[in-house]
């Protein structure tokens, strides 16, 4: 059985009392790794060795080019190890092999480019004054950042917490989530074989309250906390945080609202809504959940978007033809078939399948108030409902705690731009989804998140920007 340190320092280490636990395989629910089980006195090692790294070290004092040159050289290796990492997201959370390597890896590995390209190629602001002084600006790095992780996409997720802040000149305590520990530790392992200074991206392993988690984010030695999770649990780490004035930038839940317009291009539709809700097992926070479609084409959108979900391949996720693999934690599984047996509406399709395996499944007329309609599922698992109007479906759209993302397909330029103006998220697709530009800011309104990360928000909240004020003489 393979074994995943901690990774503190420069070394990857066991607890100091010698805990281990299991990483299970949700296919074959069985074990299939052992990794360190870190809590309190791992989290004081990691924080104290990347406090060393930031105060005394040479990552935050190297120009821009030196470490981009490093970070390249780190998405190098990440490219190199591809067929390793994807293949530990896939057996910690049942990940289809094709998406882990297909998409996550190479994402993963972007992520870490552009925010080495970017960092270097920002451009700071020069404010003349006309009182004979000249003001510019500079960003410095934050210093040490705890990134708390989740398990649905846990490389890509990882990265793009971990690459703006290494980009920036900061140093890591990167807490994966307890579900997906693997791919942190070999990500980490990289880092050094790369040429990053010991001490500048550390993993901690272990659980959340009471345990490696809580003892991170509640250090007053730790400058920022970035974390992407469930909605409590940022309720959590903010009012941790608040008692030491930490920025926190939260990416949490979603209740993505997916709009079809009797306008649309069905096929298109038809292809983006599946991706959107039956991605990862729906095991994304910016799934499309909510399916609202015009009444007008409500019927033939039905018949082809039935037919595309029983049409996904379900299978052993590390078989290169799986489409759909199992939840990612029996934990999980029993939170999801929760909704379902009792399920408010009709199921045309879908329901339980083999193992910790729930189907595609497509409810209707589902009550507007009811959990399966309001709550964030975060499994395959979608509601359709009928709309007659677009002030009703935009209506519809914002009814709910969540406002991280949406989706809009028409064929009408002046509606798609009207109604993205009166959605409330954070990113709005038209006629696409999970498209993305690193630029662009990333986030949710109310119950999904707190701050924006992406480009020169990234920048924002991975350094402290300083006003620097000059007298020029005559």
């Amino acid at each position: 059985m393979e074994f995943f340190g901690h990774v503190i320092d420069g070394k990857e280490r066991e607890s100091l009392d010698g805990r281990r636990f299991d990483s299970i395989d949700p296919y074959t629910q069985e074990p299939w790794a052992q990794v360190a089980l870190g809590g309190a006195p791992e989290a004081d090692l990691a924080v104290t060795a990347a406090r060393k790294a930031f105060d005394e070290g040479p990552w935050p004092r190297m120009g821009f080019a030196e470490r981009g040159a490093l970070i390249h050289r780190f998405a190098d290796l990440i490219v190199e190890h591809s067929d390793e990492l994807a293949m530990a997201d896939t057996r910690d959370m049942g990940k289809p092999i094709s998406d882990a390597k297909g998409k996550d890896v190479p994402r993963a590995a972007q992520n870490f480019r552009f925010f080495a390209d970017h960092a270097r190629l920002a451009m700071a602001e020069a404010l003349p004054m006309d009182t004979g002084h000249h003001a510019y600006t500079r960003y410095e790095p934050a210093g040490v950042v705890a990134a708390v992780a989740p398990w649905n996409f846990p490389l890509m997720l990882e990265s793009w917490k971990v690459a703006p802040a290494l980009a920036w000149g900061n140093t890591i305590v990167l807490k994966p989530a307890e579900d997906t520990p693997a791919s942190a530790t070999i990500m980490a392992r990289l880092a050094l074989e790369a040429g990053i200074p010991a001490g500048v991206l550390n993993v901690l392993h272990g659980y959340g309250p009471d345990s490696a988690g809580s003892a991170l984010t509640e250090d007053p030695r730790v400058d920022r906390i970035t974390f992407t999770g469930e909605s409590g649990t940022g309720r959590i780490i903010t009012g941790a945080a608040a008692k030491n004035l930490t920025p926190v930038s939260l990416e949490l839940g979603g209740k993505g609202a997916n709009l079809v317009f009797a306008d649309a291009d069905l096929d298109s539709a038809v292809d983006w809504s599946i991706k959107a809700i039956f991605t990862n097992a729906g095991q994304v926070c910016l799934a499309g959940s909510r399916l609202y479609v015009e009444r007008g084409v409500l019927e033939e959108f039905l018949e082809r978007f039935v037919a595309a979900a029983e049409a996904l391949v379900i299978g052993d996720p590390k078989d290169p033809a799986t489409q759909l693999g199992p939840l990612a934690s029996q934990e999980h599984y029993t939170k999801v078939t929760g909704y379902l047996e009792t399920p408010a509406g009709k199921v045309l399709t879908g329901g339980l399948g083999e193992g910790w395996v729930v189907k595609p499944t497509v409810v209707v007329d589902a009550p507007a108030d009811s959990p399966i309609q309001c709550e964030e599922i975060f499994g395959p698992v979608v509601t359709v409902t009928p709309f007659d109007s677009e002030a009703e479906a935009v209506t519809a759209a914002n009814d709910s705690p969540y406002g991280l993302n949406a989706m809009i397909f028409t064929e009408n330029l002046s509606r798609a731009h009207r109604v993205a103006a009166q959605l409330r998220a954070g990113t709005i697709w038209t006629n696409c989804f999970f498209i993305r530009d690193l630029r662009a800011p990333f986030g949710g309104f109310a119950d999904s998140g707190w701050g924006r990360e992406g480009g020169n928000f990234s920048r924002e909240f991975f350094t402290e920007p300083k006003a620097v004020v000059m007298a020029i003489k005559n």
